[in-house]
């Protein structure tokens, strides 16, 4: 587990690994250094008092960044990275490591109010989706509306994310709105995490899948409508690891997910996606028994 200033994340990790039967290496980072090591201490006590062993829960006694480079190389006895962090280590991870990753890279998350939505229910979820907690990884940072909503709805949404204290940037037809700001041309695919985020206009849902494909990261979206046609194309046409209907991004988590602890969400292909719990930092393998018995 390779994780930057949260010293929290030590107990987190630590503890999630151990309820999986894993043996974890922890490497904190720099600026919480003092409080990951006396974190750690806590644990080890821990596992000397319930008589087990106590390089079950390891942590790097070092700030020394080649202990990075020696974590992502060594493919011989570590499993699995769990990197958990900015954009910089993560990608620094993904990039560079020989061993298996469970990551992602950001979390640009993506709201998408269809014409045919209920405006009550796309209020509360849009409102809820950016600002219930701006800082992380499932906070919407981009909001789709249907040009037919916005017809027979008005801009309701976005006077309520500016009444919220949201900036909201935005193009064209939008910008007519008092308070929007102009979008510069990477605010769609940026990851704010801050009381910012980024509005257009698009033309139907497959005007929506396309933007979300090419400015996504494949973490979590979330469709607002009363058509069940249209929900199920939008399920099945996106591959994000969380997609949603009638509900709010800030939702994308392991607790909520009823699967308890969590120390990530993964948007990779392999072995696991979403949050990753104690179920996700299980492998398996086959027992198989027989009395002489033989294949013809």
């Amino acid at each position: 587990m390779i994780y930057e200033s949260r010293p929290n994340v030590t107990a987190d990790a630590g503890a999630l690994c151990l309820m999986a039967g894993n043996a974890v290496i922890l490497r904190g980072g720099s600026e919480s250094f003092h409080s990951s090591t006396a974190i750690h201490a806590c644990m080890v006590t821990g596992l000397r008092q319930a008589g087990l062993p106590e390089a079950a829960i390891q942590l790097v006694p070092t700030r020394d960044r080649q202990m990075v480079t020696a974590m992502l190389q060594a493919t011989g006895f570590i499993d699995v990275i769990v990197p958990r962090g900015g954009k910089g280590l993560v990608g620094l991870v993904q990039a560079e490591a020989r061993v298996p990753v469970f990551a992602h890279l950001e979390g640009i998350c993506h709201v998408y109010a269809d014409r045919d939505a209920d405006p009550e229910k796309a209020r509360r979820v849009v409102l809820n989706s950016k600002t219930r907690r701006t800082g992380i990884c499932g906070s919407a940072e981009c909001l789709l509306i249907d040009w037919q909503f916005y017809t027979k709805h008005g801009a309701v949404l976005i006077e309520d994310l500016l009444k919220a204290g949201v900036e909201v940037r935005t193009e064209g037809e939008l910008l007519k709105v008092p308070g929007t700001v102009r979008a510069a041309p990477d605010d769609f695919g940026r990851e704010f995490l801050d009381m910012i985020i980024a509005v257009r206009l698009v033309d139907g849902v497959d005007e929506a899948i396309a933007h979300i494909r090419r400015y996504g990261s494949a973490h979590t979206e979330s469709i607002l409508t009363e058509n069940d046609a249209t929900a199920a194309r939008f399920f099945e046409r996106l591959d994000s690891a969380i997609l949603m209907l009638n509900a709010s991004t800030q939702f994308a988590d392991g607790a909520e997910f009823g699967m308890g602890a969590e120390i990530g969400i993964a948007t990779g292909k392999l072995h696991a996606r979403g949050p990753v719990g104690a179920a996700q930092l299980t492998s398996f393998k086959y027992l198989v028994t027989g009395d002489g018995t033989i294949r013809s």
